[in-house]
């Protein structure tokens, strides 16, 4: 026996030689210390010798055990710490180039959050944010919208409790605002929102917003028209007109819908414009005084003015992207163009 049991060692270090991998190296340690391995066959041999021998053989096994142990995990450790050189049995010419790891990039959305930002960073607006879960009394209360305003519904609004909602626009962030700080106030407000529409081409339950706010005394419609003309003209380039249409918004009076030439066709009218031309990007208008009363502001001494726009929409216009479901389908051939 214990001539067998050194021809195991023997044999043990003659395959360790062999092993270069550690797949190679965990197949031995089955063959040696595995239920079925030849360490467990000499322990089955113990029963059948004479019962003087079985304690003095049953050390040498053990011994035998642990000595083919620390060999095999010698071999493991050290395979562990080597840097693989084969895949697929072809070696690595170690001389060649390496090749730079794919590197991901700023979702388009995020790009054009932090184009908007720099704009009006040098128009000298300041950077806000608020909560995405809301009191009904800043997502519409304070915004002059009625108790029976439409869109307090269920159905265009996400109710998580009572009057816990989550946010369907980011006027709410000026509420807020104008709640902690006196006029005079120049901020803008990017943001997620939530509204439960059917997903389509231009729809999403969730999409982002900027709002804009600026109050001080002596603020007029001519100074909302200046700002949002200097953003559209550096956002989309000098040669694109804008436009404002008489609208209704319940936070702003007098209010008004913004279109830009279509940037697509350049106004001649396609698919995309409904071949008019024109293309809605934002709404906006003078902040009514029903808003500043919630806010403690007086009114005869300051006006503001406010503005709203879809991050989605002037991406999608600036980019030529017609289906804003590609936002949110984490596409690397869509996204990697950006």
């Amino acid at each position: 026996m214990f001539k067998k049991t050194e021809k195991v060692k023997r044999d043990l270090q003659e395959e360790i030689r062999a092993v270069t991998t550690l797949k190679d190296a965990e197949q031995l340690k089955i063959k040696y210390l595995g239920r079925k391995g030849i360490i467990q066959d000499f322990m089955k041999l113990i029963p059948t010798l004479p019962a003087e021998q079985r304690a003095a053989f049953g050390q040498q096994i053990n011994a035998l055990k642990a000595e083919v142990a620390s060999f095999i995990e010698e071999v493991i450790e050290k395979l562990s710490r080597e840097p693989v050189l084969k895949v697929n049995h072809e070696i690595f010419d170690i001389t060649l180039p390496g090749k730079l790891p794919v590197t991901g990039k700023k979702h388009p959305l995020t790009q054009t959050i932090d184009d908007v930002k720099e704009v009006f960073a040098r128009l000298g607006f300041d950077v806000v944010y608020g909560p995405e879960v809301e009191l009904e009394y800043y997502n519409f209360e304070a915004l002059n919208i009625p108790a029976d305003h439409p869109s307090r519904t269920d159905f265009d609004t996400f109710y998580i409790k009572n009057d816990i909602l989550l946010r369907s626009q980011t006027s709410t962030v000026q509420i807020r605002i104008m709640e902690k700080q006196k006029p005079p106030i120049r901020i803008i407000a990017p943001g997620k929102v939530y509204r439960p529409d059917t997903v389509d081409a231009r729809h999403s339950f969730m999409f982002h917003q900027v709002e804009g706010l600026l109050v001080d005394e002596g603020v007029s419609f001519a100074d909302l028209k200046e700002v949002l003309n200097q953003f559209i003209k550096t956002y989309f380039g000098k040669d694109v007109r804008m436009r404002f249409r008489p609208s209704f918004f319940p936070f702003t009076e007098p209010s008004a819908e913004v279109d830009i030439s279509c940037s697509l066709c350049s106004g001649k009218g396609c698919s995309v414009c409904s071949y008019s031309g024109w293309v809605e990007i934002l709404g906006a208008g003078m902040v009514d005084p029903h808003v500043f009363k919630a806010v403690h502001y007086d009114t005869e001494k300051y006006t503001g003015f406010a503005f709203g726009m879809g991050v989605e929409r002037i991406t999608m216009l600036k980019h030529g992207i017609s289906d804003i479901r590609l936002f949110y389908e984490n596409d690397i051939r869509f996204l990697s163009q950006f």
